[in-house]
C-alpha cells in the first residue's frame, strides 16, 4: 500500500510538472492566435481603407489598415484581440466608417501581413510607433482615441499611460493576463513564469484621459468582473456600460455603438473640454 501511494504521488507530481512545462514553453502560442492569411483591405471588401506599412527600429515590417475620419470626427488607434487578424474586424471597421469615425488598426507582429513574433514588449513598442506615425501625419493628440479590444485593451492602456490621447475606449478589458491565467489554471503558479503580463490594473492609474469601458454581461472569455475591477481602479472621468445579452466579441450587436457615439460627443467635440483633457495629460 505504501509503495502504491508513493508511486501515485510520483506520477501525480510528474504529470503536474509536465503540464506546467507545456504551459511555460507554449505560453505565447496559447496567448497569441494569429490568422496568417494575408489580404488587402479591398480584398477584404473594404472601401476607403488604405494599407499602411510601418518599419520598426529593428527592421521588422508591420502593416496597418487606415480609414480616415470625417471632418470633426476622431480617429481610433485600434488594437485588436489575440485571435484572427485585421480581416476579422471588417464589420467593425464598416460600423465606424458609417459613423464617420476614422480607424488606424495595426496588425501585431506575427499576424497576417506583419513580420516578426509577438510579445508584450514588442507589441507595446509597435503601438507607440503607430502613434508616432499618426502624429507625423499631422493628426493631433486630441483627435486620437486609444481603442482596445480584448487582448488589445492591455495595449491601449499602456499606450494611453505613455502618450497623450483624447480618450480611451476598452472593449472587454481585463486586469492582467496573469489574473486570467490564474483563473484558467488555478493549480499552476503562473505568476512565476508568465512572460507577457499586460498588467492593466497598474497602468490604468496613469491615464488621465476620459475612459469608456464596454463589457458583455455574458462574456465567458473575460468575465465582466475583470472589467469592473479595472473600472474601479481608473481615475475620473470614466464610465462603464455592461451590455445585456452580449458575449465576448458581439457588443456591437447588442447596442454598444450609441454609448460610443455619446461618449465621443461628450469628450471630443467640445473644444473647451478637449483643451482640458489635453492639458491635464501634459502635466502628468
Amino acid at each position: 500500500m505504501a509503495k502504491l501511494l508513493i508511486w501515485a504521488i510520483v506520477v501525480a507530481a510528474g504529470l503536474y510538472l509536465a503540464v506546467a512545462a507545456v504551459l511555460f514553453i507554449f505560453q505565447r502560442r496559447l496567448l497569441y492566435r494569429p490568422d496568417l492569411t494575408y489580404q488587402t483591405p479591398a480584398e477584404a471588401g473594404l472601401d476607403g481603407v488604405d494599407e499602411v506599412i510601418l518599419r520598426a527600429p529593428d527592421g521588422v515590417k508591420l502593416i496597418a489598415w487606415q480609414s480616415r475620419p470625417a471632418a470633426g470626427q476622431p480617429l481610433l488607434l485600434y488594437f485588436h484581440g489575440n485571435g484572427g487578424g485585421l480581416g476579422d474586424r471588417v464589420e467593425r471597421i464598416k460600423r465606424f466608417q458609417r459613423e464617420g469615425i476614422g480607424v488606424f488598426m495595426p496588425s501585431y507582429r506575427g499576424y497576417a501581413g506583419s513580420e516578426g513574433s509577438p510579445s508584450e514588449a514588442a507589441i507595446i513598442a509597435d503601438a507607440q510607433l503607430a502613434y508616432d506615425h499618426l502624429i507625423a501625419q499631422g493628426i493631433r493628440p486630441r483627435e486620437i482615441v486609444a481603442y482596445g479590444e480584448s487582448l488589445g485593451t492591455g495595449v491601449a492602456v499602456q499606450l494611453a499611460a505613455s502618450r497623450t490621447v483624447a480618450a480611451v475606449i476598452l472593449d472587454a478589458p481585463y486586469t492582467s493576463i496573469t489574473n486570467i491565467a490564474k483563473q484558467l489554471y488555478p493549480f499552476i503558479p503562473v505568476r512565476l513564469f508568465l512572460r507577457d503580463k499586460f498588467d492593466s490594473i497598474e497602468h490604468i492609474r496613469n491615464i488621465r484621459a476620459p475612459l469608456l469601458i464596454l463589457h458583455g454581461a455574458r462574456d465567458n472569455t473575460i468575465p465582466v468582473a475583470f472589467g469592473q475591477a479595472l473600472f474601479a481602479a481608473a481615475t475620473e472621468p470614466k464610465e462603464m456600460h455592461v451590455l445585456d445579452g452580449a458575449g465576448h466579441s458581439d457588443i456591437y450587436l447588442h447596442g454598444a455603438m450609441p454609448f460610443v457615439r455619446q461618449f465621443l460627443a461628450n469628450h471630443l467635440r467640445q473644444p473647451a473640454e478637449i483643451g482640458k483633457v489635453s492639458r491635464s495629460i501634459s502635466r502628468g
